[in-house]
């Protein structure tokens, strides 16, 4: 047990836990985004006795007698400033690291009012941008710093939305101050959390899913496999072939491909019934990459299909070679290039609300909000009355979260089944390690009223 204050009000935390998860979870402080929860990204920055500190570091028992400061305890004035100040300098974007950013900034201009360039950049150090980058919020910081060495606010550079005036973003206040909805950012009274079972093997044969321990434990809403699913089980972008859940006698497709769904009334029950869940496998030999998978004696990585090969496909625009014949100069090398991560902060997010008329209403952070609409309601088996999608503010995306072949689209599939199951609204989130290799965990409220 601790007590401290929270934006000036004196607080006791009864249970020890991470700071995050107190300020999100029972203060619904959402300025306190969830990028990692492990102290990479920096975007849960609050000040505790006015140094930045991330808060998905500290304990709350060691917290006895801090003062902690998040965005939302910003003065009325600050909040005008650090508004207008990264709205004049173009500093929002996805806006997810930006309340961070705004921390880390206040806990600068608290001690050093006029900061060099160098020093506010040395601020945000701890802080990551994936689509703004750092030049812009830097200059937020130091037009903001003017701001409160004059005590007022300029004018806007432009506020006549014609083409080719700078004008600020309709979005700035909403994303500066931390109070613009993201899926994960929405509470619903008696939520209750979930995950999914992952297959611990690249490629390996499913022989049994034993599901009767973690149904026992109590604190456990349901646990589902593939056949539990009302609807079609493969959802895909370029093609249809990506399963949901991999069933039992079929073949897991990469590290981490969904066998099983978890779905508790807390966290605690929620990684423990997963341990409960016994999955049996027979390893197989894996494919790695596209070379091994071109091999002629390659596994196929769909064993109902013919080859590797996912698809053919031509496209011809223009004429190339005319073009090339025609040039001045033409210049031939070999290039290479790496792959990319798309490194969206925001992890990605599904909430999952019953409708009066049976269905699912899905809010989403991706991309492609019909795509998420028309594959689960066809995983569903029920028509788009009964499987509505509603896009929130998107923490980055970059093609990352856009079609079905990539995991939020995944997630609002498995967040609308567990919902159809339960009548209980979801919010599936995945943490940052897990959208680069295969979607993750998952959460749910309470049974809906008559």
């Amino acid at each position: 047990m601790a007590a401290f204050v929270v934006n000036g009000t004196p607080v006791t935390v009864e249970k020890n836990q991470k700071l995050i998860r107190y300020l999100r979870d029972e203060l619904h402080l959402t300025s306190v985004k969830d990028g990692c929860s492990e102290g990479a990204c920096g975007t849960c920055h609050v000040l505790i006795d006015g140094k930045p500190t991330k808060a998905c570091i500290p304990q709350t028992d060691k917290l006895e007698g801090k003062h902690i400061v998040t965005v939302e305890g910003l003065s009325a004035f600050e909040k005008e400033a650090f508004t207008y100040a990264f709205g004049e300098a173009g500093a929002v974007q996805c806006g997810f690291c930006i309340p961070g950013m705004v921390i880390s900034a206040k806990g600068l201009l608290d001690v050093n009012p006029d900061p060099t360039r160098e020093e506010a950049a040395f601020a945000i150090r701890n802080n990551i941008c994936r689509c703004t980058g750092y030049v812009k919020i830097i200059d937020g910081i130091l037009l903001a710093a003017r701001i409160f060495r004059e005590g007022k606010l300029p004018a806007a550079s432009a506020d006549d939305w014609q083409v080719g005036s700078r004008v600020h973003r309709l979005d700035v206040e909403e994303k500066v101050l931390g109070y613009g909805q993201y899926p994960d950012d929405v509470y619903v009274d008696g939520m209750c959390y979930g995950s999914a079972v992952r297959s611990q093997y690249a490629r390996a044969r499913v022989l049994s899913i034993d599901t009767s321990e973690a149904e026992a434990l109590p604190g456990v809403v349901c646990v589902l496999t593939q056949k539990d699913i009302p609807g079609k089980v493969n959802v895909g972008h370029l093609k249809k072939d990506q399963p949901t859940m991999i069933g039992i006698g079929e073949i897991t497709h990469y590290l981490g491909d969904a066998v099983a769904l978890v779905c508790a009334r807390d966290r605690e029950t929620l990684e423990e019934a997963k341990k409960l869940v016994k999955v049996a496998y027979e390893v197989l030999p894996a494919v790695h990459n596209p070379e091994e998978a071109a091999a002629p004696d390659a596994p196929l990585v769909f064993e109902e299909e013919e080859s590797n090969v996912q698809a053919y496909k031509h496209v011809s625009r223009g004429d190339a070679e005319g073009a090339i014949r025609r040039s001045k100069y033409v210049l031939t090398r070999h290039f290479h290039t790496p792959w990319t991560e798309h490194a969206f902060l925001e992890p990605e997010c599904c909430v999952a609300l019953p409708l009066e008329n049976g269905g699912v209403k899905l809010l989403t952070t991706d991309q492609s909000s019909h795509t998420t609409m028309h594959e689960c309601a066809s995983m569903l088996g029920v028509d788009y009355e009964h499987c509505q999608v509603q896009n929130m503010l998107v923490g980055g995306g970059f093609g990352g979260v856009l079609g079905m072949f990539l995991g939020v689209p995944i997630f609002a599939c498995i967040s609308s089944l567990v919902n159809w199951f339960t009548n209980r609204s979801l919010t599936k989130k995945g943490v940052t390690d897990d959208a680069m290799f295969a979607p993750a965990p998952l959460a749910s409220p309470d049974e809906k009223k008559d």
